[in-house]
Formats: C-alpha cells, sequence, structure tokens
C-alpha cells in the first residue's frame, strides 16, 4: 500500500499563529457611520470616516508621521460614546493610494488639511469642532493656522524654537531621516511585522493587541501577492522627517486663535522620535505630559489620554 507523508506544522508555530489572532482581535474597528470623501488634487482622495455620537462635540483626528488613524483606535475608541469622531489618514498613509513623492510635502499637507476640514463642515454642518492631531498631524494643523477649531488637543506635537537645544533637535531628525532610509519594506506576513515590533524600544510600553493593530494598519498586501509592505513608503516618511526640522522653529504659539491643550511624552524619558520639550514656560498653552510614557503616549496610556482630553474640554465647556 502506498503512503504518503503529511507534514505536520510546528506546535510553537500554531500557538504563535493563535496568540497573534487573540492578540489582533482585540481592536477590531468597527464600520464607520458615514465616509466622506475628499478630493485633494486632480489623482488623490482621502476618506473621512464617521464614528461615535453625532449629536456630541466633533472631534477631527489623525495621526504621525508613517502611521494610519486606525493605529489609534485604542484610544478615540473610548471617546465614541460621548463625541461625533471624525478620523482620517494623511495622503499617501493608512487606507490612501500612494502618489508622486514630489506632492509629498509640508505645504501641500497643510492644504490637504484645510480641504478635509472644509469638506467635514459642508458634509456635517457647522458645530463646536476639536482637532485632536498626534506629532506630524499636529504640527500640520498648527502651521495650517485655522480658525475653525472651538479648541485643539495636541499630542507630543514636533516643537522646537531656537534655543539651545535647536541643533539636538536637527540631529535628532537626520538621525531618524536615517533610520527610517535602512527600514525593512517588505514582510512575509503581518505576524512577522508585529513580532518584529516587539524588539523595538518605541513599543516597548504599548497597549497589549497595538503591534497587531500596527501591522493590520501599516502594511498592505504586496502587488505581486508576495506578502506585505509598507503603506506609506520608508522613502515618503524619511522625506518628512526631513521636513519637520525646518519647519518645527517656525511655529509661534503665540499666534493660536483657540484654547490650546499640549500632551507630551515624559520629558524625563530618553526620547524615542525627537527631543520631547517641557511647555510649561509657554503661557499660549495648556501644557502636561504623561508620566512613563513615550512618543506612543496615546497607545500606551490610552484611559489616561482620553481623561485629559476630556478634563480640558470640560473645562472649556465642551462635553
Amino acid at each position: 500500500m502506498n503512503s504518503k507523508s503529511v507534514p505536520i506544522e510546528n506546535p510553537d508555530r500554531q500557538e504563535t499563529n493563535l496568540q497573534f489572532a487573540q492578540a489582533a482581535a482585540l481592536w477590531e474597528l468597527p464600520a464607520p457611520l458615514s465616509t466622506c470623501d475628499v478630493q485633494l488634487d486632480e489623482s488623490t482622495v482621502t476618506t473621512v470616516r464617521r464614528h461615535g455620537n453625532p449629536d456630541g462635540p466633533r472631534l477631527v483626528l489623525s495621526h504621525g508621521n508613517g502611521l494610519a488613524i486606525d493605529l489609534y483606535y485604542p484610544f478615540w475608541s473610548m471617546l465614541t460614546n460621548d463625541f461625533d469622531v471624525m478620523v482620517f489618514d494623511i495622503r499617501n498613509h493608512g487606507s490612501n493610494k500612494v502618489g508622486a513623492q514630489r506632492n509629498h510635502n509640508i505645504p501641500t499637507l497643510i492644504a490637504d488639511h484645510d480641504l478635509i476640514l472644509a469638506a467635514i463642515v459642508r458634509e456635517y454642518g457647522k458645530k463646536p469642532t476639536v482637532g485632536v492631531f498626534h506629532s506630524f498631524s499636529a504640527l500640520i494643523t498648527l502651521l495650517s493656522f485655522s480658525d475653525a477649531y472651538s479648541a485643539m488637543v495636541l499630542f507630543d506635537p514636533p516643537l522646537c524654537k531656537p534655543t539651545a537645544n535647536e541643533l539636538e533637535f536637527i540631529q535628532s531628525a537626520e538621525r531618524m531621516a536615517a533610520t527610517i532610509r535602512n527600514r525593512t519594506v517588505r514582510f512575509k506576513s503581518e505576524q512577522q511585522y508585529a513580532e518584529l515590533l516587539a524588539i523595538f524600544p518605541g513599543f516597548a510600553r504599548v497597549v497589549p493587541g497595538v503591534r497587531e493593530l500596527m501591522a493590520r494598519s501599516t502594511l498592505r498586501r504586496s502587488a505581486d501577492g508576495e506578502g506585505y509592505e509598507l503603506r506609506c513608503p520608508r522613502e515618503y516618511e524619511a522625506q518628512i522627517a526631513e521636513y519637520v526640522r525646518s519647519f518645527s522653529p517656525l511655529l509661534d504659539l503665540s499666534t493660536l486663535t483657540c484654547p490650546t491643550k499640549v500632551i507630551g511624552a515624559d520629558p524625563t524619558l530618553p526620547f524615542t522620535y525627537l527631543p520631547t520639550f517641557n511647555l510649561s514656560h509657554v503661557s499660549e498653552v495648556d501644557y502636561d505630559f504623561v508620566p512613563d510614557a513615550s512618543h506612543l503616549l496615546q497607545l500606551e496610556q490610552p484611559e489616561q489620554c482620553a481623561a485629559m482630553l476630556r478634563e480640558f474640554l470640560a473645562s472649556q465647556g465642551i462635553q
């Protein structure tokens, strides 16, 4: 009688697969209540997704360089009972298609921000609107000088005024850009990427399931069907990292037109992105930081970040 050998999967690998599936299931995003496509230029469209309570004050959220707004679900899911939550991906990030690299620059992204905000008002009407932005998207919003927000909450924005720390800031931005350009761009699976993130210091403090959510939200199937690749190409991410060093010193917080809270990483921790600045001396903003949190503070302590946002908005009569 002929016999055929049947390969037996490694039990350790089976257990790892199960652990990945369980972690990935921790943050399953719900379908949006509605969507709004925004034409940014002739070939570029981004989609605003509406979640939460349409009767509540409006929150508009976006993400950091190289990331995606779905990654922040552990944070903004805590706000959907009481707020009208609008989320979007910056061009060439997240659910968006990749366009020309020459258009991936800060002036273009400032114009995108203004178009997206105007489209939200046209589609959903005028109401108290709060900008809630992390890192690079916070920088874009500050540079837009928009007067459409009732308030803003900015998480660890890359702020740098010309001071003794400016050289350190520039050098950090250059190191970051060089690191990004050496980043692996293709992966066999989402699981492989999540396992790789586990060894990076920047993801050491995140809540369970975030590394798996990172894989789902920042990778897409490769065009040839062989594995996965970064949704935001590393060359695009590095280009923005280099732009930040030039644009951050231009910010003047005295020009803010609405109440603004800046929530930073713990300034006593070694920085994992750019130097963290204590802004307690700046009278134009309400500054605070999250103890024991790094640059990805919304993914490390989402409950605390949501509570601080609520407290600030309540102090402004927005709740």
